[in-house]
């Protein structure tokens, strides 16, 4: 069990928009911690989308020391030290490590957020168990708190979410046969348009090389090797005239 808490948020927009993200990648409880007011008909609910059905109305209200007390705790903050001297904010995990991280913990999990314009206080730091922080530029390195919260919990996404809108594979290689076909389509082609017999090789070579680095998909290895067939075709047509 994964929970989300918000320390001391100044805007109900940014509440309903983390609200969303948490529905986004399969997260369900939202802890508040000295809440602004959320109206149902207010910015929260309007930026939570399909959250403002069950997650923003039941969201519980709690105190910090209840979360401290009853969750491992992974506290989120823009700023870290760079050393072990000054140990509030060191040593920190970045987001894309924070699963690993927490796959192995026993217990139930509460990431915490902070307020807007400070986040978290080093006193609320120096009592949560992990310091998670986003890399960004050093010169502009605080994000806005649902920006944040998104990030963070896209990368949460192997313990929370079961199942995603993609297929198994986003980019199926097309079969062996398949690019062997397209090659040889080619070859006739080089042929066709009177490449230099002593530079086919060349050629052929290159064309794998391109092919292999772009890796196509089923469809799009058939519809290479139809349109070099078709050009192939007008070609010798051509000539027959």
């Amino acid at each position: 069990m994964i929970s989300v808490a918000v320390v001391d948020a100044e805007t109900p927009g940014n509440v309903g928009t983390i609200a969303r993200s948490m529905k986004n990648f399969g997260l369900s409880e939202l802890l508040l911690v000295d809440p602004p007011e959320l109206d149902p008909d207010g910015e929260a609910y309007g930026f939570a989308g399909q959250a403002r059905e069950d997650i923003l109305p039941n969201a519980r209200t709690v105190t910090f020391d209840d979360i401290v007390e009853n969750y491992h705790t992974v506290a989120c903050t823009a700023t870290t030290n760079e050393d072990p001297a000054n140990h509030v904010r060191y040593p920190a995990t970045t987001p894309a490590d924070l699963a690993d991280s927490l796959r192995d913990v026993e217990g139930d999990i509460c990431v915490v957020f902070g307020r807007e314009r400070v986040g978290l206080s080093n006193d609320e730091l120096a009592r949560l168990d992990v310091i998670c922080s986003i890399p960004a530029s050093a010169s502009y390195p605080v994000l806005n708190l649902g920006q944040a919260a998104t990030i963070v919990l896209y990368e949460l996404r192997e313990l929370t979410v079961e199942a995603n809108q993609h297929p198994e594979e986003l980019h199926t290689l097309a079969a062996k046969p398949a690019v062997e076909g397209l090659h040889a389509e080619f070859d006739r082609f080089l042929r066709a348009i009177g490449h230099p017999e002593e530079k086919q090789h060349k050629a052929r070579r290159l064309f794998r090389r391109v092919l292999g680095r772009a890796q196509p998909t089923g469809r799009e290895a058939k519809t290479l090797r139809g349109l070099f067939r078709q050009a192939r075709q007008r070609i010798e047509r051509a000539e027959d005239d």
